[in-house]
């Protein structure tokens, strides 16, 4: 990641060699860093952690810090285990910008010096090598949508707006509305930019309260990491205001959905090149055979996939027609591709050079941006099982040579059901129990996550859904309670 200090090399059974460790170590000192946290993140994508006293840095390097994983969900053990160990990556050091004498460590868990095969950063990290024997690298950049609420029982649900203020029925880039919200925006871009992210834009969304800020691309590891830092930092700085900043994809009925938009490219491994774009695609989306095939896949295995980039009960209120303020709901429902067009699952942007230096063919396609996007994730997903996910089926259309068909240039939401039909375009899972099924019936969930891993998902996520399903709601009681 951008903002690391000198880093420590791991030699290949995870053993810290002492010397570079001491130097990260005294830079860490030097920095004012006290405390380290070696991280690794449960099933849900929720990070845990223990506190190391910077003195012991060295120890937890090697994997000191164990772990119960049966106290948490989806890591396979019971009570009579022997506890895991997280093996920090010396290449994610992350000193936080909001508490400076903190160091975050994400890294991968381990048993008996093996990799633990239920960690989701190692479940990516198999498909990032499966890439690279491909001579392929994926790279990632996540739009990060937000609400930002305050609790306050005389509104529906208990929460409202962070500013009171911020009640207008037309939010989206609101100027007024942005500067009311500056100091606590500019307290976000500024640990941001301290991480060296490189923030690019920031602004008011659709709806009351809810902003979005868009930084630079990565590989998709790093990516990952700094989306699970960026939920962290969302969190920590907002509750300095007294605010929540909630990861909900939908936490108003009649407001836009919260999306965690994956913008995909695929580049040479050698060159680092992106490899994405083709300024003689004759389809007009201007992406080349790879992406293509990429995009097959992906379309091939959509229904599962979305059992992890939309993983939760409230991910699927998001995925509606229609009902927000601004008429159109904006989210993908169906499974479909296009050009710069926000009404399909998958959006290939065509971009033009804006900056003096950009790459660009003779059609004015800037090749070095091209990318295809992914509409159907939200922020409450758990971004390595979720992008292992994406790769892995964007990988299956290149080894199987797919094909995602031509591109649909058309509002799909205005399209009847008897044309999607011709089209052959389907719909997404509509609820969280229609996604896990469709993920359960696919090979691809036990192919990336294993046997284990993929049934512990499963397992959880019914159980979720009748959670949820068997219990009563407020609308039940308003609508039925005297009705009959």
């Amino acid at each position: 990641m951008g903002d690391v200090t000198n880093k420590a090399k791991v030699k290949a059974k995870g053993t810290q060699e002492e010397g570079p460790a001491r130097e990260t170590m005294q830079s860490l000192i030097d920095k004012g860093v006290e405390y380290c946290m070696p991280c690794y993140v449960d099933v849900h994508g929720i990070p845990k952690t223990k506190v190391v006293p910077i003195s012991h840095f060295d120890r937890m390097m090697r994997g000191s810090e164990l772990f119960t994983g049966a106290a948490l969900d989806g890591l396979g053990q019971g009570p009579h285990d022997d506890e895991l160990a997280v093996i920090p990556d010396p290449d994610a050091v992350v000193q936080l910008p909001w508490r400076p004498n903190v160091a975050l460590i994400p890294g991968q868990l381990s048993y008996h010096n093996q990799p633990w095969p239920m960690c989701s950063r190692s479940i990516l990290a198999r498909q990032v090598e499966r890439a690279a024997k491909l001579g392929l690298k994926f790279n990632l950049g996540i739009e990060c949508e937000v609400y930002v609420v305050r609790k306050d029982q005389s509104f529906h649900n208990g929460i409202a707006p962070n500013d009171p203020r911020d009640n207008i029925p037309k939010a989206a880039y609101d100027v007024s509305l942005t500067l009311l919200n500056m100091e606590f925006l500019h307290d976000v871009v500024t640990a941001m930019d301290k991480l060296g992210w490189q923030v690019h834009s920031l602004d008011h969304e659709d709806a009351n309260g809810q902003f979005e800020f868009d930084f630079a691309y990565a590989d998709v590891m790093t990516m990952c990491d700094r989306f699970i830092i960026w939920r962290l930092m969302m969190k920590e700085i907002a509750r300095k205001y007294g605010w929540e900043a909630t990861m909900m994809a939908k936490p108003y009925a009649d407001r836009t959905g919260s999306g965690a938009h994956f913008n995909m490219s695929i580049a040479d491994i050698k060159t680092g090149k992106n490899i994405s774009g083709d300024p003689n695609d004759k389809r007009g989306c201007g992406l080349s055979k790879k992406a293509y095939q990429f995009l097959g896949g992906m379309r091939k295995h959509a229904a599962a996939i979305v059992a992890t980039s939309c993983p939760i009960v409230n991910s699927y209120k998001r995925l509606i027609k229609s009902g927000s303020m601004t008429g159109y709901t904006w989210a993908p429902i169906f499974i479909s591709y296009g050009g710069n067009n926000r009404t399909h699952m998958f959006r290939v942007p065509m971009l033009r050079p804006q900056i003096e230096g950009d790459h660009a063919s003779e059609t004015g396609i800037n090749l070095s941006s091209t990318r295809w996007e992914c509409r159907a994730v939200d922020p409450s997903t758990n971004p390595y099982l979720s992008a292992a996910m994406f790769l892995a089926a964007g990988l299956d259309g290149v080894e199987q040579d797919l094909d995602p068909g031509d591109p649909d240039l058309v509002n799909m939401y205005e399209l009847p059901d008897q044309e999607l039909e011709r089209r052959g375009v389907k719909q997404l899972p509509r609820t969280l129990i229609e996604s896990i099924e469709a993920f359960e019936a696919d090979d691809l969930g036990r192919r990336v996550m294993g046997d284990d891993l993929f049934k512990s998902y499963i397992s959880l996520k019914k159980a979720e859904w009748w959670n949820y399903h068997n219990s009563i709601s407020q609308w039940e009681v308003d609508q039925y309670l005297t009705k009959f």
